[in-house]
């Protein structure tokens, strides 16, 4: 739901940007998150546009690059076995060949002129002649054989060898993009005041599996548009593996009020790729505490325990932000309300 605002409160919270001041207002139950001082216009989720982007690009390099890893890594398992079977077929190749080439040496190879000179009759003759051309044959095969072996492992070796730098690139773009997001973190945290993070937001717990969405079959996220109903009270569009990520959590038990899609502001809440989970039954209101903050802890915890299952860009709760490259981080976007705070709700982005 869209919090509307008037010409005067905009012009008072402009003033209050100034001031560097908390707003005071009340937050409707069942608002959207209102904005604050260090929320970019328009947006209520705090932080900047620019944090927002960086954290999004640092969020879903590194969930590609894992999916390469991934990948790479099977690949690797599989050429591996395939050249230990390689390998030991060419054993049983050379040891074929060598036993042909032992019987020649000791009994000298079988010649058309030999078979003539030690066949008694045209029959005889003929006998050796069908002889020769079997062994000749089954020479010819066996060294056939072991040359294609040969190749076989040289080429397997070869892939495996590409698939070796291809993991040590995904690694280490895997590196690049969590220095990304925390370098991202770092900056805007020594733009702004620092708050305290509560403590605990990662302390919850949750068992359950989440049913997985639909990857590609290289196991890569498909790119997914705003193209189905949001069926919150938001009243608009979200992706296909949002509302998954929607149906999933609710089929976990966090069934508290939701409002998912936002036509303006910075991130994902305009793409429908982010969610907001109230931690209060009522809706947004202030900062959680007791049962409320239990159950954001066990909310939040829930979608880091499955956020390969659900494609999870990053959780945000209490005053901290959890990416899949690093961890739980301080979210240094916090403006001084619980809704820019983020201690009145859970904020899910996916992929």
């Amino acid at each position: 739901m869209h919090v509307r605002r008037t010409t005067a409160r905009l012009a008072a919270a402009v003033v209050a940007t100034l001031a560097l001041g908390v707003s005071s207002a009340p937050v409707p139950a069942t608002a959207a998150p209102p904005a604050t001082r260090l929320a970019a216009p328009g947006d209520p989720e705090g932080g900047t546009p620019a944090l927002r982007a960086q954290l999004d690009a640092a969020s879903k390099g590194w969930i590609d690059a894992k999916a390469a890893l991934e990948r790479s890594t099977k690949r690797q398992q599989e050429l591996g076995n395939q050249l230990k079977t390689i390998e030991s077929e060419l054993t049983v190749r050379q040891g074929k060949v060598g036993e042909i080439a032992g019987v020649a040496y000791r009994t000298g190879r079988l010649g058309p002129v030999s078979a003539l000179l030690n066949s008694s009759s045209p029959e005889g003759f003929l006998d050796r002649a069908a002889a020769l051309e079997t062994v000749a044959s089954n020479e010819d095969r066996e060294l056939r054989s072991l040359i294609q072996t040969r190749d076989d492992a040289t080429r397997t070796r070869a892939a495996l060898d590409k698939e070796i730098v291809e993991e040590r690139k995904q690694v280490a773009v895997m590196a690049k993009r969590k220095e990304q997001a925390e370098r991202a973190l770092a900056v805007a945290a020594a733009d702004k005041p620092a708050v305290s993070t509560g403590g605990g937001s990662n302390a919850g717990t949750s068992t359950a599996n989440a049913r997985p969405a639909p990857r590609n079959p290289d196991g890569s996220w498909p790119s997914e548009s705003c193209s189905v109903n949001d069926p919150t009270p938001a009243n608009g569009c979200i992706t296909p593996r949002m509302l998954n990520a929607l149906k999933q959590s609710q089929a976990a038990g966090f069934t508290r009020y939701v409002s998912c899609y936002r036509p303006s502001g910075s991130g994902e809440h305009p793409k429908g790729r982010a969610c907001d989970f109230a931690a209060q039954k009522s809706g947004f209101g202030g900062d959680a505490t007791g049962g409320d903050r239990t159950y954001g802890n066990n909310l939040a915890a829930y979608h880091v325990r499955n956020a390969d299952r659900l494609g999870v860009l990053y959780v945000i709760w209490y005053r901290q932000i959890w990416l899949p490259s690093s961890g739980w981080k301080s979210y240094s976007g916090a403006g001084g309300d619980p809704s820019s705070d983020h201690t009145n709700h859970v904020h899910l982005s996916v992929y």
